[in-house]
């Protein structure tokens, strides 16, 4: 990721003792496929990218109306650590700064048969898909530095108007920023808000689609604090940073991104987390702003050549046609599309298949960005092996398949001609 920038922080001296060198990546998509590059299985704690997940607990059990009345959703334009509260009610500016977070923690409800802290972690694991757990030595080492929030529930406590007790809550917001993830469970957790509250991998409707919306919306404007404005402009996804080095955007209806790198900048965001997710936005097209999530089904088929309804009968025809993969899809294909269509191609192999016909006959155009990606797979699959073959009589791909190398697809106009001519080329 280019030169050693930015630090670890010390007022957590646990957190102070991370790897400075780690770095994960992990993206899922709305089709529950993961994918991730580094060190995405490392544990380490959530801190303030617990917030948004709190809120939409918050949202669920209150509505947003009651939630409103005790936590602004306006941008503070300030640090995640300072005092932005209303000076007539005391109320917070918003739910991502640590002030609005306390309240929030403190607005979930306590009960003896459902404590407060179960609630939250149960809410958090769910949306990761797996069960959490708390890094208890994280837990100590904020609880025992932690005089700034409790000085800040103190003062929200002073004004006397909200009608919890933020100062018996910041034990249980100390304790909800050490529970303990990876930056795929994060993946998971940003994805389940993008996919409109359903979990991708476990198809759990965590929250309902309108509170994933308002969670959405407050991540956008207020989830990087004070560059939160510049955040939107640039990478164009709603973001939460935390300060053990996590770092989560979301792309609406398309996936959910998340990075892992200690060292941050001066607002608390990972140095690395925040270049890596600025380069993929750039490179991919991601930036909301840009187009809209596209609608309906991406790949419509995937078999082997012998399942066609223009498959012969002869068995040794057939027993070739067997070791054929078919893809076939149809739109318009952007970056979302295109990974759908990737997904597929990987998925279709299997120990017999030996060889891919990507079929685009219905495809109506392919963005840049999905060119490059499918020259890139394409790439991997005859580097892997496989022989490739593109039916594509429009020539959307005729750029993916110029140049005669070992790795260029063979390209024709019928899917008939594509696959006998793939399934004779493995004869012996």
């Amino acid at each position: 990721m280019g030169e050693k920038v930015g630090q670890l922080i010390d007022y957590i001296p646990q957190l102070a003792l991370a790897d400075p060198d780690a770095f994960g990546l992990a993206l899922i998509s709305m089709d529950g496929h993961r994918y991730s590059a580094g060190e995405a299985d490392a544990p380490f704690t959530m801190q303030s990218v617990s917030k948004p997940f709190v809120y939409a607990l918050a949202l669920s059990v209150l509505g947003l109306d009651e939630v409103c009345r005790w936590v602004n959703a306006e941008p503070s334009g300030e640090a995640f650590n300072a005092i932005s509260l209303e000076r007539a009610t005391g109320r917070p500016a918003n739910a991502m700064v640590n002030a609005g977070a306390i309240v929030t923690t403190a607005l979930i409800p306590d009960t003896a048969d459902a404590p407060r802290f179960d609630r939250i972690l149960d809410c958090l694991s769910r949306f990761a898909g797996r069960q959490l757990d708390v890094d208890e030595a994280v837990y100590a080492s904020e609880v025992a530095t932690g005089d700034r929030n409790r000085a800040l529930a103190y003062l929200i406590r002073s004004t006397g108007l909200l009608p919890v007790d933020p100062v018996a809550s910041v034990e249980t917001y100390f304790r909800q920023c050490a529970v303990r993830v990876t930056a795929l469970d994060l993946a998971a957790m940003a994805a389940t808000l993008a996919h409109g509250g359903v979990n991708p991998l476990t198809g759990e409707a965590v929250v309902e689609k309108a509170v994933a919306a308002q969670v959405l919306a407050v991540m956008a404007t207020c989830g990087m604090y004070d560059v939160s404005g510049d955040w939107l402009l640039r990478v164009g996804l709603p973001a939460k940073s935390g300060v053990s080095g996590g770092l989560i955007a979301a792309g609406p209806a398309r996936f959910g991104l998340a990075t892992y790198s200690p060292p941050l900048d001066p607002t608390g965001t990972s140095v690395r987390g925040r270049r890596a997710l600025g380069a993929l936005s750039e490179r991919l097209g991601l930036h909301l702003m840009h187009n809209p999530a596209l609608a309906g089904s991406t790949v419509t088929l995937v078999t082997t050549a012998d399942d066609l309804p223009s498959a012969p009968t002869g068995e040794q025809e057939r027993a070739l046609r067997e070791q054929v993969s078919v893809v076939a899809a149809q739109g318009a294909l952007d970056f979302t599309a295109a990974e759908r269509v990737l997904y597929a191609l990987d998925e279709s192999r299997t120990q017999e298949t030996a060889s891919v016909v990507l079929d685009l006959r219905q495809v109506t155009g392919v963005d840049t960005v999905a060119l490059a990606m499918l020259r890139s797979g394409l790439e991997r699959l005859a580097e892997g092996g496989r022989r490739t073959a593109v039916v594509d009589p429009a020539g959307h791909l005729a750029a993916v398949s110029a140049g005669e190398g070992p790795t260029a697809p063979q390209r024709f106009t019928s899917r008939d001609e594509a696959v006998e001519r793939v399934a004779h080329d493995l004869e012996p």
